[in-house]
């Protein structure tokens, strides 16, 4: 009998996405009658809107789209994405220089494992969106933490990323708004950080899928727009998931250098082929219609991110800076960990969200998932209602901490 191992190693490596893995917990003990309310997933509360439904009602009863397309995306889709990235940051593209994607998360790997060779260095900040690392990792890349706490809002400095910064580093990932922040760098914060990435010749990989969701007088700013300097070596990731709350309809894309879109686009040839022709055809709809559904999502999302930011900041031991964008709170619990609560004595952030779970019956995603033990996560895309209950549980719970 073979002693080889069954998984390879590679994929062993992998962990279970943690925000999925709180939500389909959360999930399972509600289906078991538990009332249970989740601050996991990062998904609009919101139904897609009616006219991108319609369009791809439409597409599913023409013949042409029941069959395959180019791998890299239906050509009036591409066309679209490059007018709608003009747009909304100014960045001017081909449409041979986007590659449609099964999803932001797919953009995400497709862009590393293009870029990376074993050994060479990606910059990340943290906290960080769990998918980076084992997107990273599975490409050969090697992750260079750059942390940062609640005293700068999250934000990583020029410094700090030259401290980490070595003959190896081949890409710097840059993320405004952050998940699981909700940071957000003013425009000077990212044309500095630019401006140092071009210097030293390293390529940026921009994740923008929150671009729509700034909040107070934070302004969204796209580091390809802002340093032209950087040239070639930008790849540009997003998606319609969050703008439009078709988290379920799976259509991302990347830009890029056309070297860079061609190699991934043969990747995914082999991978998957092209995305769904429906969705496609759904994501043209919302990409060549107006803003008013996103308008309408942030007003309630800025209207939650100042009910949840108030009421964590009125539990005893927690300390949550505002976040300018994306739906999240990041609030810190470190002063909660290792005090008794309900006879036990969480060690971990870990702990401490199982023991909310279990006591409370309320879902947060802890720290660790993110790089940064000592905190949580909790999406704001939840109703008002549901939110001011579940921070209400948290806030009860965590005032029996001694």
């Amino acid at each position: 009998m073979s002693t080889r191992p069954r998984i390879s190693a590679r994929i062993s490596a992998i962990s279970e996405s943690a925000t999925l893995a709180v939500d389909a917990k959360a999930k399972a003990m509600k289906a078991a009658g538990r009332p249970v309310i989740g601050f996991g997933a990062g998904e609009p509360d919101f139904p897609t809107p009616g006219y991108i439904v319609e369009a791809a009602v439409q597409a599913a009863r023409e013949p042409r789209f029941h069959k395959y397309t180019p791998a890299g995306g239906l050509p009036e889709l591409k066309q679209a994405i490059a007018a709608k990235t003009r747009r909304d940051s100014g960045y001017a593209v081909e449409a041979s220089q986007v590659l449609v994607t099964n999803g932001g998360k797919q953009a995400v790997y497709e862009a590393f494992a293009t870029l990376l060779d074993p050994g060479d260095e990606v910059l990340v900040v943290a906290p960080y969106w769990t998918t980076y690392p084992e997107a990273i990792k599975l490409a050969g890349g090697v992750q260079v933490d750059v942390v940062t706490d609640e005293t700068t809002g999250y934000l990583a400095t020029v410094e700090q990323l030259e401290a980490a910064r070595t003959e190896r580093t081949k890409v710097l990932l840059f993320v405004s708004p952050s998940n699981p922040t909700g940071a957000v760098y003013s425009r000077e914060q990212t044309v500095a950080i630019g401006r140092w990435a071009a210097e030293h010749g390293l390529w940026v990989v921009t994740d923008e899928i929150y671009e729509h969701l700034v909040y107070g007088g934070a302004e969204f700013t796209s580091i390809a727009t802002a340093v032209p300097e950087l040239g070639d070596r930008v790849v540009i990731l997003n998606g319609v998931a969050k703008t439009y709350a078709m988290t379920g309809w799976r259509v991302g894309w990347l830009i890029g250098p056309s070297d860079v879109v061609k190699a991934a686009t043969n990747l995914q040839s082999h991978a998957t082929s092209n995305v769904s022709n429906v969705a496609q055809m759904a994501a043209l709809a919302a990409v060549t219609g107006d803003l008013s559904a996103v308008a309408e999502m942030r007003t309630a999302f800025d209207r939650r991110r100042q009910t949840i930011v108030r009421m964590l900041n009125e539990i005893p031991g927690v300390l949550c800076p505002e976040p300018k964008g994306a739906f999240y709170a990041y609030p810190s619990v470190k002063e909660l960990i290792g005090k008794e609560l309900r006879g036990r004595r969480p060690q971990s952030s870990g702990e401490l969200a199982e023991l909310i779970l279990e006591e409370a019956e309320v879902a947060v995603v802890p720290g660790e998932a993110f790089g940064t033990p000592g905190y949580f996560r909790l999406s704001y895309a939840l109703g008002d209602d549901d939110l001011v209950e579940g921070v209400s549980r948290l806030g009860k719970l965590l005032a029996e901490a001694r």
